[in-house]
């Protein structure tokens, strides 16, 4: 009783402190005009303004939503790992964003809206559909900073989103909630692809959780689920290979909602400006399967068998070639695994509808993402899922050697440039599409081990106190 009058009277002077600060806003704009803020708020050298507002007002926020799951006693012993993950992951990405005084990848969307605002081409540098693009236009008389300050708040919610579906997506896989979100926190706090989405400002985020939404939609809505696999598409093209599962589960029910969410989404670029932006961006695949340069930060094979090509007198007919039987390679491989997977059940065992999706879709994001002429670091987002499930699976020293060096060259080296070095990420999912080949059909004893560890972290005593 006592903590709940703590609580109370702290989640009062969460609400007193913020009406001040409501109230202190509203009196400069009325006293001084938008004017009157350059006096109260600077922008300190190298400072965004707006992010670094956006990012104090969220985690405020943040702090009275926590208040207030404690007050309402929302927070449990059941749940309360999750909540701590939630909140130190969130925390953190915060405050690392508000550092951030110069992002990416914003100023080709923001290029690309602004062209199509003008009703221009869209630019060269512009290879996805042009569903973003398009939602970015209606922006676009709102400024770069503002269009900058929109889509950085949604990458804030998106990871903020990422927590929690991919916290479930891992029990929909049959790992516990305590572990899922043990499992969940620990794979966010450290993350060189997430921490590079956030910082350009990319759209990946919004991509896997359309994704995931899809995963965990599918048997109980099976529009929405393929409405959603098409939104992801529609953001970034390559998600499209993850259609493969849906069709092994010969659903056609799923495909026909998959191919007119697809029409529905492209509608909105097809009303607002045409045919001529998906011309465009055809126009720029092609141009771009073309390319053949070496980025040293880009781990596509395109970009690995490139380089030498610059130093050393190779043709570049065998650079080509070298690229399509690597990547008719990496298909093969993939579709053995599969084959594979869907034998042994490997990742999700059972008779119901759906299993051979849930197994069939893991090696696919290895395909999805290694299949495409570039592979930035932040792509290694869509790798989550090949990796982080087989420590369901793995039990052998041996095989745990192996995922540590290649989780350790997907997501916590950080970015560099030195042929072939940083070629890591190139490396890394080919390890995993290894130790895919030959799961056992049960999980690890390791894995069972932890389960019950993780749902017996705070002890027996510690429950049974706080379930009364």
């Amino acid at each position: 009783m006592q903590n709940k009058r703590i609580l109370s009277i702290t989640l009062t002077s969460w609400g007193g402190i913020t009406l001040l600060v409501l109230g202190s806003l509203l009196f400069i704009g009325l006293r001084w005009g938008a004017d009157g803020f350059e006096i109260f708020i600077r922008e300190w050298i190298f400072t965004h303004l707006p992010t670094t507002l956006a990012s104090v007002a969220i985690t405020w926020l943040l702090i009275g939503w926590l208040l207030y799951l404690l007050y309402a006693s929302k927070i449990s012993v059941s749940n309360i790992i999750t909540w701590i993950g939630f909140f130190l992951v969130a925390f953190l990405y915060l405050n690392v964003l508000r550092e951030r005084f110069r992002y990416g990848d914003i100023s080709y969307y923001i290029k690309a809206a602004t062209r199509l605002f003008n009703n221009q081409p869209l630019p060269n540098s512009y290879f996805y559909f042009p569903l973003w693009a398009t939602l970015l236009e209606f922006l676009v008389p709102l400024g770069e900073d503002r269009i900058l300050l929109v889509t950085w708040i949604f990458n804030v919610i998106s990871v903020f989103a990422f927590y929690f579906l991919l916290h479930r997506v891992l029990e929909r896989y049959g790992f516990s909630p305590r572990l899922a979100a043990l499992v969940t926190t620990g794979f966010m706090l450290v993350n060189t692809p997430i921490l590079r989405t956030l910082m350009y400002v990319q759209v990946n985020l919004h991509v896997m959780n359309a994704i995931f939404l899809s995963l965990l939609l599918y048997r109980r809505f099976p529009f929405v689920s393929a409405l959603m696999l098409a939104l992801a598409v529609q953001l970034k093209s390559s998600p499209a290979v993850l259609v493969i599962a849906f069709l092994l589960e010969r659903d056609w029910r799923w495909l026909f909602w998959f191919v007119l969410g697809n029409i529905l989404i492209a509608s909105i670029t097809l009303i607002a400006d045409g045919v001529t932006p998906f011309l465009d961006v055809m126009n720029n695949i092609f141009w771009l399967a073309g390319q053949r340069t070496a980025v040293f930060h880009d781990n596509s094979f395109d970009s690995f068998f490139s380089f030498p090509s610059e130093i050393f007198a190779v043709s570049s007919s065998l650079v080509q070639s070298l690229v399509y039987v690597s990547k008719v390679l990496l298909v093969i491989a993939v579709l053995f695994i599969i084959y594979r997977l869907v034998r042994t059940k490997a990742f999700l065992s059972g008779e119901e509808r759906g299993m051979k999706l849930f197994n069939t879709i893991v090696p696919l994001f290895i395909l999805m993402t290694m299949a495409s002429p570039i592979v930035w670091v932040h792509h290694g987002i869509f790798l989550t899922l090949a990796f982080v499930l087989l420590l369901k699976k793995i039990n052998m020293p041996g095989q745990w050697i192996w995922f540590g060096v290649a989780y350790l060259l997907e997501f916590i080296i950080p970015t560099f440039d030195f042929y072939p070095w940083s070629y890591g990420r190139l490396i890394a999912p080919l390890i995993i599409l290894g130790l895919m080949w030959n799961l056992p059909e049960k999980p690890s004893e390791l894995f069972i081990k932890a389960n019950t560890w993780a749902e017996n972290l705070l002890g027996q005593k510690i429950q049974e106190k706080y379930a009364k």
